[in-house]
């Protein structure tokens, strides 16, 4: 028998009336939009805003209706992990599938069909880029997040309702920025380009968001707070600073879609990445450094291999990583002392970057034998590998004389890639191969064999496409700055781009093959969750202890 302090229901609680205001006035705002936005493309996003915000206040007011959601005290929210882990296979399909086409356009111009504005590669790119990063990937950390926090504090996520309103709250702003993407509605902002309503949305998320893990952290029942936690909540408070301040804007009119950044000239450049280098640093990396720091460990059955190392680790990325903007700016209109800044302590960030690795990689001293036998394990231990690859090459590239050959080219295109591919498309496609087990009570996934093929076909994707860019860009660097005898540029710009047809091919067959293996995942998670589970002793994986909640 539950009792009264245990069990509980969150959807007549007063926080579940500030939920319902949110959603009440986000709908108002639509509806005024819709009627009086001067431009007609924001007239037809507010239309589809008004849609989801309605859909909410219907679902909340259903909710307290019957007595609000029971929260038992005694267990954790899994049903709010499974489905973010099935959003995080979702978006990263659909964020994939866009990426393929934009690299099929660059390769084959003519798929850029003139009648079609919203089909263009620049609406697609961005498209593109927020699918993969925020989509994708911020599905992948809030649901590792609300996983990780619950087991490692031993206590229910905290907020009743609240993280709810996150996660659908997290799927709104995605279907916000994705629509006003492909419709023209931009600020133009790397990593940064949805316009100042939805930027306002997502703040509101975002600090639900903090609030939600702050409080799981609150109320834990085991006195330390576990390493994974310490990158999740840096992650967590340094976005959304990056995000308030970078967003600091004017808008045209309370209804429209446009507006103007407070800050001007260099010092708009260097608050923009400011922001966008550190969205690389800390949502792309400090972020999935939680997810390392947890799910290595577990796959393994191994303790971290070093404590003192993973400290070192965080403190020295959360120190110099927020310096390292200004090296995007090298030979620009920003002080060349700054430049040098960001120069300086973007080196510096390789030794710790990599001492993280050392980290992840000998977690699994005493359990090499997996590597063989397990394929999951193969894919978190590649994703750490290509971490170092990547964290080796940025410093490198930040330098002042490497920058001036590598910078705006299709060599930075391979690094990005060899990040996000590498990186966090694997640690975030292993820690979902985790999840999927253990959420749904299953012994192993549906096909140890499909985890295989997934695992191979996407290497030799990013392979291709990451060597075809990297040779790309240094072509195309060289072409860039070769002077005839008289001082003439040697190449005009449509020769660097008819160079590049064949890397840009392989480079589409590449992103084809790794979208091909999320396919494969997508169909061994559905099956897995339907129940066709084999029994044979090789697909079956460790389960976390059944620790209760309280």
């Amino acid at each position: 028998m539950s009792t009264p302090q245990v069990l509980r229901r969150a959807g007549a609680d007063p926080s579940t009336a500030v939920v319902l205001l949110i959603t009440f006035l986000g709908a108002l705002w639509s509806l005024f939009s819709a009627a009086y936005a001067p431009e007609a493309a924001m007239r037809g996003q507010a239309w589809l805003l008004l849609g989801g915000f309605l859909t909410g206040i219907i679902l909340i007011v259903g909710t307290i209706a019957n007595g609000g959601v029971v929260n038992d005290e005694r267990e954790y929210n899994e049903n709010l992990v499974k489905a973010g882990a099935i959003a995080t296979m979702f978006w990263g399909i659909a964020g994939l599938l866009v990426g393929v086409v934009i690299a099929f356009q660059l390769a084959f111009p003519v798929l850029n069909i003139d009648q079609f504005g919203f089909t263009s590669f620049g609406r697609l790119r961005p498209l593109h880029t927020s699918a993969v990063i925020f989509a994708f990937g911020g599905n992948a950390l809030l649901a590792t997040s609300f996983y990780v926090v619950q087991r490692t504090c031993r206590t229910r996520i905290a907020g009743g309702i609240w993280p709810w309103f996150v996660f659908w709250g997290y799927q709104l702003f995605i279907v916000m920025a994705a629509t006003g993407y492909v419709i023209g509605i931009t600020q133009s902002k790397e990593y940064a380009e949805p316009e100042w309503y939805t930027d306002l949305w997502l703040t509101i998320v975002w600090v639900a968001y903090l609030l939600v893990f702050l409080g799981t952290l609150w109320k834990r029942k085991e006195p330390h707070i576990y390493v994974a936690n310490w990158f999740y909540l840096a992650f967590i408070v340094t976005i959304a600073v990056l995000h308030v301040v970078n967003n600091l804007a004017m808008p045209v009119s309370f209804f429209g879609a446009r507006s103007y950044s407070l800050f001007a000239g260099v010092q708009d450049a260097l608050t923009q990445w400011w922001y966008g280098h550190n969205a690389v640093g800390f949502f792309l990396t400090a972020g999935f450094l939680g997810i390392m720091y947890y799910f290595i460990p577990k796959r393994v059955q191994r303790p971290v291999y070093s404590y003192r190392l993973s400290i070192i680790h965080f403190w020295s990325l959360i120190f110099i990583y927020i310096w390292a903007g200004p090296h995007h700016l090298h030979y620009t209109a920003l002080p060349e002392w700054a430049q040098t800044l960001g120069m300086t302590f973007s080196v510096m960030l390789w030794m710790p970057s990599w001492g993280g690795m050392i980290n992840g990689l000998m977690t699994l001293s005493g359990a090499w034998d997996k590597l063989r036998t397990d394929p999951v394990v193969r894919m978190l231990v590649l994703s750490v590998a290509f971490y170092g690859m990547s964290t080796f090459e940025g410093p490198v590239m930040s330098i002042r004389a490497v920058n001036a050959l590598s910078h705006y080219t299709d060599w930075t295109v391979g690094h990005v890639h060899s990040g996000a591919l590498g990186w966090v498309g694997f640690i975030s496609f292993g820690a979902v191969y985790c999840l999927v087990p253990w959420l749904w009570k299953r012994k192993g996934m549906h096909s140890k064999a499909l985890i295989d093929w997934h695992f191979w076909i996407a290497t030799f994707g990013i392979l291709l496409y990451i060597t075809s860019m990297w040779v790309a860009g240094i072509m195309q660097g060289l072409m860039w700055r070769a002077y005839n005898e008289l001082g003439f540029l040697e190449f005009s710009f449509v020769e660097t781009v008819e160079a590049m047809h064949i890397s840009y091919i392989i480079r589409a067959v590449g992103g084809l093959l790794y979208l091909s293996g999320a396919i494969i995942m997508a169909y061994n998670m559905y099956r897995t969750i339907k129940g066709d589970v084999k029994e044979e002793d090789e697909n079956v994986i460790p389960q976390p202890a059944a620790v209760p909640a309280e």
